[in-house]
């Protein structure tokens, strides 16, 4: 965003809050987060050969939102700011400043005006979703308008058209989308019946030098590889959510229209006959969801179903991993929570795959209740992705203490999730106990203790990745303020991708942390030593390779 905007921006809204403010008192809003890291070389755990441990030693990111809400106008602006960040890049540094975000929102009778940066979804984003998660800076607001309109009670229609936001810019192509969604009360005297309907429609049109930088690249391939890319990409989906009584069943079936994507498993003919695997191919794509949940005295049933074939939907086609994406296809796989059980995570695939997840809670008594949840995630050719069984059950002890763990079973395709080729499946078992204890009202301890068991690596002689890991963690809490946490993460039997000293034996490596956290009022505070091993960071089923961590970590956030 450059200057004249920046000012116009600020001018405009200047003046209408002013002249809003002469006529009726408004409300301010708003919210601080900040992170910094102090980066700490230690070569032998992976975490150095990057700007920061190399010569920047320090990066921090932070995001001010301001939010004013005066006589039916809603304005918003948030101010964003990276510093020698390696959150756009784990292997790189970003810095930048500016308006990461502002949208200005009203409603005029029955229709519904906003301009800015608008975060929205159709469905459950399959076929579009503007969302953020800051973990991952993933940021793609769309940037333009949006109108809606009460067509009837509970009936709406939404029309929006504008560009993907990228950092302080945006994408070139343009956006359009059209949502058509209601609600229906079908209830009979004996049973509560209601259904919430939803059509919707994107379109993307690419443009001129996006193309052209497409036509540039298919002209190196063989003739038996090139494709014929198009402007225009379109997208429709249909859904509906029934409720009868104590079922709830959600479906969703979206189709997309024959257009240009990367696929990295196609194989293409180089020059000199070898094939070598990576391409950009035209193809059309569908994906089909369903939930279907049932929950009565104490128990809860939750079943869920993908298949999804050719969905990678950018802003441009010529974006790679976390970049660009437009939609939002749901993961299918419990998001745990433990060290240990988030260890090796999968990343939802756009291209191929077909999926099957099941989830299940019982509560026994008031002190007693244990659940099971198994998930299967093949390609669509039949080969094994990833399978998960996890069990957990929690016992509570009057208000005094309460115990709680499970089992956790996985297979895991780190040749797909981690592009590290030949290697074969990982497969491990991790048991683990929670356990915490109640001084008083105010203080508290817990404790956690988890286990890796890994399998073994036929073709290496030796455990698989890492090997077998021991996690230990102690938490110490005095409400409301303070809370103390130490863990150590040790590999206790070292794998195939241990570090290794100069003699080339493999070393059991320690991988502490300690956080202090403070919270007062509306804000909240922590300090961190982390030593971080290599691994999946995950976000609501968005995935990406991260390198090892070695450092200090600082983060405040703050409303008002």
């Amino acid at each position: 965003m450059n200057k004249l905007t920046n000012f116009i921006l600020w001018a405009g809204c200047g003046i209408l809050t002013s002249s809003l403010w002469a006529q009726e008192a408004g409300r301010f809003s708003g919210g601080l987060q900040t992170n910094a890291n102090v980066f700490m070389r230690d070569s032998l755990i992976g975490a150095f050969n990057i700007p920061q441990y190399d010569y920047q030693l320090f990066g921090a990111e932070t995001w001010l939102d301001l939010n004013y809400n005066v006589s039916g106008f809603d304005l918003s602006v948030r101010f964003d700011l990276f510093n020698n960040s390696n959150l756009l890049d784990p292997n790189s540094s970003y810095s930048g400043q500016g308006i990461g975000r502002w949208h200005i929102e009203k409603k005029v009778n029955k229709l519904g005006i906003k301009v800015g940066h608008i975060y929205d979804q159709i469905g459950s984003g399959i076929i579009y979703r503007a969302y953020q998660e800051r973990p991952l800076l993933i940021d793609n607001a769309l940037y333009g308008a949006r109108l809606t309109y009460d067509i009837l009670d509970n009936w709406e229609i939404k029309a929006f058209t504008g560009r993907q936001r990228f950092l302080f810019d945006a994408y070139p192509s343009n956006i359009k989308g059209l949502a058509f969604e209601g609600f229906l009360d079908v209830s009979g005297e004996k049973r509560v019946v209601t259904l919430a309907p939803g059509f919707g429609f994107i379109n993307r049109t690419l443009d001129d030098e996006t193309m052209t930088d497409l036509v540039d690249i298919i002209k190196t391939y063989q003739d038996q590889d090139r494709v014929f890319p198009v402007y225009n990409t379109y997208l429709f989906t249909v859904y509906n959510n029934l409720t009868a009584g104590k079922f709830n069943w959600f479906v969703e079936a979206s189709v997309k229209s024959s257009e240009t994507f990367n696929d990295p498993n196609a194989l293409k003919t180089e020059i000199t006959g070898v094939q070598t695997f990576g391409k950009l191919v035209k193809e059309s794509g569908s994906v089909i969801y369903s939930s279907l949940s049932y929950a009565s005295q104490g128990l809860g049933i939750t079943l869920e179903g993908k298949r999804t074939e050719n969905f990678d939907f950018r802003a441009s086609p010529l974006q790679r991993q976390l970049r660009g994406l437009i939609n939002f296809i749901p993961p299918m796989n419990r998001q745990n929570t433990y060290r240990l059980t988030t260890r090796y995570a999968p990343a939802t695939q756009f291209l191929s795959e077909q999926a099957f997840q099941a989830d299940v809670k019982y509560k026994f008594s008031r002190a007693f209740s244990a659940g099971v949840n198994t998930s299967f995630i093949s390609d669509l050719n039949g080969g094994k992705l990833y399978r998960e069984l996890y069990t957990e059950f929690l016992y509570k002890h009057k208000r005094q203490w309460q115990l709680g763990g499970g089992l956790q079973l996985q297979e895991y395709n780190q040749e797909v999730y981690e592009v590290k080729p030949e290697v074969p499946l990982v497969t491990n078992v991790v048991p683990y106990l929670d356990f915490l204890y109640r001084f008083s009202r105010k203080k508290s301890i817990r404790a956690e203790l988890q286990y890796m068991f890994i399998g073994e690596d036929e073709n290496a002689g030796a455990k698989q990745d890492y090997g077998n890991w021991l996690f230990a963690l102690v938490e110490f809490s005095i409400a409301p303020h303070w809370s103390f946490t130490v863990s150590d993460m040790y590999n206790s039997v070292a794998g195939v991708n241990s570090p290794k000293d100069e003699d080339g034996k493999k070393l059991n490596l320690h991988y502490p942390r300690v956080d202090i956290y403070y919270t007062i009022k509306a804000n909240r505070f922590s300090l961190s030593y982390v030593k971080q091993v290599e691994g999946v960071v995950c976000s609501g089923g968005i995935c990406r390779l991260e390198p090892a961590f070695s450092g200090f970590k600082f983060s405040a956030s703050s409303t008002f």
